[in-house]
């Protein structure tokens, strides 16, 4: 078991899928008030569908994540996270299976993205949700599925019917405000854009401004985890979200 370090900044390693264009730039710019008191740094395994059927589920297996999770052990991390939202189709208790892994596997504390996202809904009080993502009809309904079973209903949804991993990154910011915006309609409680490839961290700031609520993107709730389980301050990044002045 690697040991995460104890003294000097603290050290964030995530995860994240290796057709993910979005995930290292985005955490990067969301992060810089906090450096150097807090680096992240990243690591990868193989992703470039997401469907439901056995060949994209083996993706997401527990060996290919430990093992590349060893490597980012190696440099001493406070807390190590999946930065992909796996969990949100394949069931919530697959993050948790996973995060005990990775606990024991680098003795970092573990989160993930769905993990984050959960605890937020939590926070913030919510029961009706406005799901925005690139997914396909199939996967967008397993996510709704699996959040109406925790008592939380999706009122309003939109998704780009897409599989292919790494076209997510290629949906605008332009796009993924106007899908925001036709389920604000709906009046939800919170928006929630899932998918760690999607480019949605600095316009979901500037639709809580606009909307009045709670938007939530991938990127951005699964760094305020990894902060959370640090205990870090995060009022320096209350600019990018509710979440962190929450």
């Amino acid at each position: 078991m690697q040991t995460s370090a104890s003294s000097g900044p603290t050290i964030i390693g995530m995860l994240t899928p290796s057709s993910n264009t979005v995930v290292e730039p985005y955490t990067a710019a969301l992060a810089w008030p906090l450096f150097p008191d807090v680096s992240v740094h990243f690591g990868r395994l193989q992703v470039t569908r997401i469907a439901l059927d056995e060949g994209s589920d083996k993706q997401f297996g527990t060996d290919p994540v430990l093992a590349a999770a060893d490597l980012l052990a190696d440099a001493k991390i406070d807390v190590i996270a999946w930065n992909g939202t796996s969990a949100s189709w394949l069931g919530f208790d697959s993050d948790d299976r996973l995060c005990a892994a990775l606990s024991e596997r680098t003795g970092a504390k573990a989160t993930t993205a769905i993990k984050s996202l959960n605890t937020l809904l939590e926070a913030f009080g919510v029961k009706t949700l406005g799901l925005v993502t690139p997914y396909t009809p199939d996967v967008q309904q397993q996510i709704i599925d699996n959040y109406a079973a925790i008592g939380i209903e999706t009122v309003a949804e939109r998704h780009s019917n897409r599989s292919d991993n790494f076209s997510f990154s290629e949906v605008s910011e332009e796009e993924i405000a106007g899908m925001c915006r036709e389920v604000a309609e709906a009046k939800p409680d919170a928006i929630a854009i899932v998918c760690t490839n999607m480019r949605g961290p600095l316009v979901a700031a500037e639709l809580e401004r606009e909307l009045g609520i709670p938007v939530l993107d991938s990127v951005a709730f699964t760094l305020w985890g990894c902060l959370k389980e640090a205990g870090t301050d995060m009022t320096l990044l209350s600019e990018f979200g509710m979440m962190f002045a929450k």
